[in-house]
Formats: C-alpha cells, structure tokens, sequence
C-alpha cells in the first residue's frame, strides 16, 4: 500500500514539475488585446508563444514575437522587420532597409505615421526594429516608448492560435 502512494505522489508531482517547467520555459498562451495585428491576429485571439526557440536559433524577419513594453507591465504582439545591424527608414509610407525597398505583404495599408523612422535608425547586434500588421493602428517602433526590441526583451515567438477554434493553426 505505502508503495503505491509512494508511485501516486510521484507521478503527482512530476504532473506538476512538467506544467511548470513547460509553462515557465517551453511555451505559454496570450491573448490579443486590440487592432495592431489585423489582419493576421484579432482582438481576444489566443495564443500559445514558444518561448524556447529563440535560445537556439535567432529571430529572423517577419515572426509575430511578444514582448513587454517599457512604460508599463503590458505585453505587446508585432512582426519582426528589421534584423540587427540593418539601417531601416520609413519613406512616404514605405519601408527601406539598408536602402532597398522591403517586399512584404503584412501592412493593412500605407503607413500615414513614419515616427522615429523618419530618419536612418542603425540597429545594434542585439536589436530588431518591429511593427504591427494594421500600421496606422499600432503602437511599435515607430514610437519612442516601445522603440527597438532588444533580444533579451523577446519572451516567445507566437507558434499557435488555440481561439477561436475556426481559426485554430499554426501563426504565419
């Protein structure tokens, strides 16, 4: 008898000592708050991050990444666009980085607001210049309290959308 309550707890706590390690350290949800990422991500759209990845490979540009703002306690969810060590600037509503114009497809429509990307900004090894998708909509790094994201700041990659369950897959 002893040797089966023994096995319970055992198996009871390394139920528990999985969940902690995996929701601390592996992948954790969020959830969308606001317009920003439309029309990729919506309001009240739950995510599951993984968080491990970025320990092994470094971010590459356009991921969907969150990360906390400094100003307060929120966390923020945007694209990844500029890489470090890249010069990207914000022209008559288009990106350019290191001078040449950026195909890309996410903008919901021509940027009215080029914020501190007005002019050049260099970005340093460990730095990555992102944007929301509904780019007259988001507060990113056009603005000087988010600004560029340092590595460390990065929490997880946004990996899977659990709700709503009819748009339930993989984020792209």
């Amino acid at each position: 008898m002893k040797k089966e309550i023994f096995h319970l707890l055992f198996y009871i706590i390394l139920v528990f000592l999985a969940t902690f390690v995996i929701i601390n350290y592996v992948g954790q949800r969020t959830v969308v708050q606001g317009q920003s990422m439309e029309n990729t991500l919506f309001d009240r759209d739950n995510l599951i991050i993984n968080k491990l990845s970025y320990h092994f490979i470094a971010p590459k540009r356009f991921d969907i990444i969150v990360f906390p703002i400094k100003t307060s306690k929120k966390y923020y969810i945007k694209r990844i666009i500029g890489l470090p060590g890249e010069t990207l600037q914000i022209k008559n509503g288009n990106i350019y980085i290191n001078s040449e114009l950026l195909e890309e497809n996410y903008g919901k429509e021509i940027m009215n607001y080029s914020g501190t990307a007005s002019v050049p900004i260099t970005l340093n090894e460990d730095e990555y210049f992102v944007l929301g998708d509904n780019r007259n909509h988001s507060s990113d790094s056009r603005d000087p309290d988010v600004g560029v994201i340092n590595k460390d700041r990065i929490i997880g990659k946004a990996w899977l959308r659990i709700w709503p369950l009819n748009k339930f897959g993989f984020a792209k």
